[in-house]
């Protein structure tokens, strides 16, 4: 079963909010784009995302959630917020938890 990989891949919703879109992968990278990048520009740039595409979404994604994934600062790009990295990092930790489980099951069971 070496030849296989699974991969998975988890969305995380409010479930008080009928608002808003999930939280992601894409999202997903484009924080850890703003992260790296300091500027969700960039990091829409870097995914060949325009730069409305990604504004919109995080506005949805924020509005879904409840809570301000990015702090814009003008013409100093942007920072994650400290919801959004603690969120960002929980978001992670599931989805790498999801994708060694989701091996594990299909290398006891695969073909």
């Amino acid at each position: 079963m070496e030849k296989f990989k699974c991969v998975a891949r988890i969305r995380v919703r409010n479930a008080a909010s009928s608002e808003g879109s999930d939280f992601g992968h894409g999202v997903a990278a484009l924080l850890k784009g703003v992260k790296e990048q300091g500027s969700l520009n960039r990091a829409a740039k870097d995914m060949g995302m325009a730069y409305s595409k990604a504004w919109k979404t995080i506005k949805n994604t924020e509005a879904g959630l409840g809570f301000d994934l990015l702090e814009r600062r003008a013409q100093h790009g942007s920072v994650l917020t400290d919801k959004g990295e603690d969120f960002l990092a929980a978001f992670t930790k599931a989805e790498e938890s999801a994708r060694r489980v989701a091996q594990q099951i299909f290398d006891e069971a695969g073909p």
